[in-house]
């Protein structure tokens, strides 16, 4: 019976360092301290790499990521490089609107491109311009809030304009400590087996 409770208790401190981001990688909200050093020029070389194509043919594309050796992923979205600023101001107040979770929605449309590939083949079946509202995912890396994942909006969603500016410190618009119903029970459970245990 011993047994079961201390297996009860660290199953429920499992949980509850799980649900406090002690395991998983996503912030709650925007511009927090980032887990990964390298994300964001990761999201620049997926996203708003230099010397892309500036055109919709599947040619084109097809010859360009194989040279690139970049067929691993079926669908890739690619924002013009001149972007670049305006990209990187998504993750600022004057550029972008809290969205969900650590994503953050552009004020303004950009038009990119998206590619679709077989993935593994480089055989590209279609290239599209889109015109829609940057959905990223923000976090501090070097005392800066940047961009370290695109998000597909597929929905063409755009930003509530009585949302937070992106990195405001606003008062009432969110905390970087939230209690979710997963951790609340975690909690509840780990306090009912500290009572039996001792």
């Amino acid at each position: 019976m011993k047994n079961l409770r201390l297996l009860l208790l660290s199953l429920s401190i499992c949980l509850l360092l799980g649900n406090l981001g002690v395991s998983g990688y996503s912030n709650v909200e925007p511009c927090q301290r980032s887990r990964c050093n390298n994300c964001h020029e990761k999201f620049l070389y997926r996203h708003v790499r230099p010397n892309t194509p500036l055109t919709t043919d599947r040619n084109a594309w097809e010859k360009y990521l194989r040279e690139q050796n970049d067929c691993s992923r079926p669908t890739q979205s690619f924002l013009h490089p001149k972007d670049r600023e305006r990209v990187d101001a998504v993750c600022s107040s004057s550029g972008g609107k809290t969205y969900q979770g650590n994503l953050c929605i552009s004020q303004r449309p950009f038009t990119f491109l998206t590619v679709r590939s077989e993935t593994g083949t480089c055989g590209v079946s279609s290239v599209r311009e889109e015109t829609k509202h940057l959905i990223l995912a923000c976090e501090v890396l070097e005392n800066r809030c940047v961009p370290v994942h695109f998000e597909g909006n597929r929905e063409g969603s755009k930003p509530d304009n009585n949302a937070a500016g992106c990195g405001s410190t606003e008062k009432g618009k969110g905390s970087s400590f939230k209690v979710s119903g997963m951790w609340l029970a975690s909690l509840l459970i780990l306090m009912f087996l500290s009572q039996l245990l001792f």
